[in-house]
């Protein structure tokens, strides 16, 4: 493949650092050091002569071959790692992110349709680059009497779904959209919470912690932030599993000069029934299995810094509320499309949906 068809790398290393990595897969243990080195990426990637990725090594895996008895001038392929994670070329950096911590790697090849390689993810590369300086506030501070008797044990936030908490995918989330500091509004069960993010080192970020002594509901907790936001605050509710763009609804926030914006989902609803229209007793109408759709708050903001403000301390404070005095002063509010993938978990019903459970 020709360089000019490459997509760009995420990483500092660039498309030449790439190309360095690659080796042939008839080549050798010595050919796949060399690869390691020249390319600094922290794995070998094996092309067939077609230019197919057919499998990785890591320096750990040539270690592990040398140790075992191979030598340098050894055939690389039956050290090769064949069933190896990839992603296609349009995955986003949060995606990947979550990827990694999941699967506990720290390399990820993008490759087309035909197998090739058209970039490769790093974590130092996704965690070294595009930082923004917003701040996000996660509040994960409520009992979650919904999804009882699961939440008798542990925080909603923490309900796990495909093998991870909704927060931290929250987290990640936030992290591969550039958001290095994060604040988690915390109250019922906070030990479990705070035990399980620690200061945040181990997600790429820095987190702390906005501790309720009572609850303080979906907008209460900003007063609690240790000093005012260096910018727009991103504000999320803990209990989401959205693939929502930050930067995006960021720009659109700044584009729009609105002192807040909200997420907002389509919320589309089927009668399964046919509904009759009267006046009267006289039917002037059938539709059969109508649907109506409805744009729905769905739980994210950004606000001003100047509005984080006037959120009251220590009272118990929806954040609604806040968005209805702005429009009330006749404050520009603005609205984001979350045309990404959106689910609340705050029902069984949902919580099901989300982990691919029939309902």
């Amino acid at each position: 493949m020709s360089p000019s068809t490459r997509t760009p790398v995420h990483g500092d290393a660039g498309r030449s650092a790439l190309r360095a990595a690659e080796v042939s897969v008839s080549g050798s243990l010595r050919d796949v050091l060399t690869a390691l080195d020249r390319g600094a990426l922290g794995i070998g990637l094996a092309l067939s002569p077609q230019g197919v990725l057919e499998g990785v090594l890591t320096d750990g895996d040539v270690r592990r071959a040398l140790l075992g008895g191979a030598t340098l001038d050894s055939p690389l392929e039956p050290f090769l790692r064949r069933e190896f994670i990839a992603v296609g070329r349009g995955a986003s950096r949060a995606a990947v992110l979550d990827l990694m911590q999941a699967r506990h790697i720290a390399q990820v090849p993008a490759i087309d349709g035909e197998g090739r390689v058209v970039g490769l993810h790093t974590l130092h590369a996704i965690l070294s680059r595009d930082e923004i300086p917003n701040w996000a506030v996660v509040m994960a501070g409520g009992r979650g009497e919904r999804l009882r008797p699961l939440t008798d044990s542990m925080p909603k936030p923490m309900v796990r779904v495909a093998g991870r908490p909704i927060l931290e995918r929250i987290v990640l989330h936030l992290v591969g959209g550039g958001v290095r500091r994060i604040f988690i509004a915390v109250n019922y069960m906070a030990d479990v919470i705070e035990g399980h993010f620690g200061n945040g080192s181990a997600f790429g970020c820095r987190i702390e912690y906005l501790r309720e002594e009572k609850p303080l509901g979906t907008g209460g907790a900003l007063s609690l932030l240790p000093s005012v936001p260096p910018g727009p605050l991103l504000v999320l509710n803990g209990d989401l599993l959205t693939q929502v763009d930050v930067g995006r609804m960021l720009a659109v926030h700044a584009e729009g000069g609105h002192l807040a914006t909200v997420g907002v989902h389509e919320y589309v609803h089927s009668v399964p029934f046919g509904v009759v229209d009267l006046e009267g007793q006289r039917i002037v109408g059938l539709r059969e299995k109508p649907t109506q759709s409805w744009q729905t708050n769905a739980g994210i903001y950004i606000l001003e810094p100047e509005l984080v403000a006037r959120v009251p301390g220590g009272t118990y404070f929806p954040l609604p509320a806040l968005v209805e005095e702005c429009l009330e002063k006749g404050e520009l509010v603005g609205a984001f499309r979350v045309e990404e993938d959106w689910i609340d978990v705050g029902h069984h019903q949902e919580l099901r949906r989300a982990r691919g459970e029939h309902p």
